[in-house]
């Protein structure tokens, strides 16, 4: 026997999330998502990888900070030390928490979420490292919550590297400081993405000659004809 749903249940909320490399412009269009979708009365939340957040349980959301400062603000002579493997282990712990505890109650209470730094640009980091079984990546992420939509906004790094104009260790693969670092690294993590992109309904947009507004009207376009969320 399966369980009615309550007529007083709320619909599930929608998961849309923005992948693309550093530069791309996932962060401003995240944040024009979530206040158009905010402005026209769709009840919506931003996670980035600094919202630790968890509604009505303090000691939930006092937990979660202090694991997103082991894993994002953390002392770069230590990060070094413990090797990718860790890291890898410790993102997944830290996605893991946000999905189960932020992400699903929000959707299961008929709440949007506009994902910013979804996983997916970790696993292209970690297909590029030869030291990490692209396997064992996947594995870890498996089981988060399947977007309904997700933007990949596409632009080669030397573009991304114009918009951004600096740039960290991080996002040069720690391979080095200068500009072309950043692009081969970025260039590199990008056709892992179009890796994952070949395998998925990923929405692709070329934003290397858009502005953020095109950007912008695009992605709404995209709601409105996909999910039937109109902005």
């Amino acid at each position: 026997m399966t369980n009615a749903v309550r007529p007083d249940s709320p619909a599930r909320g929608r998961e849309i999330t923005v992948v693309g490399i550093d530069g791309a412009g996932k962060s401003t269009l995240a944040t024009r998502l979530h206040q158009a979708l905010n402005d026209a009365g769709h009840e919506a939340i931003l996670i980035g990888k600094h919202r630790t957040d968890v509604p009505m349980d303090p000691g939930l959301s006092d937990y979660i900070d202090r694991l997103n400062a082991l894993v994002y603000r953390r002392d770069p002579r230590i990060a070094q030390a413990c090797g990718d493997h860790y890291w890898l282990l410790a993102l997944a712990a830290w996605y893991t928490l946000q999905d189960t505890l932020v992400i699903e109650p929000a959707l299961a209470a008929g709440t949007h979420v506009i994902l910013d730094n979804a996983h997916h640009k970790i696993l292209a980091r970690y297909a590029v490292n030869p030291d990490v079984s692209t396997g064992l990546a996947e594995q870890v992420f498996s089981h988060l919550t399947e977007p309904d939509l997700v933007f990949f906004l596409r632009i080669n790094a030397r573009d991304a590297l114009a918009r951004k104009g600096e740039f960290t260790s991080l996002e040069t693969g720690h391979s080095g400081g200068g500009d072309e670092d950043f692009i081969r690294y970025q260039n590199i993590v990008l056709a892992k993405l179009h890796e994952q992109e070949q395998h998925s309904g990923w929405l692709s947009l070329d934003v290397t000659d858009m502005d953020r507004d095109a950007v912008f009207k695009t992605a709404a376009d995209a709601l409105a004809d996909r999910l039937q969320l109109a902005i």
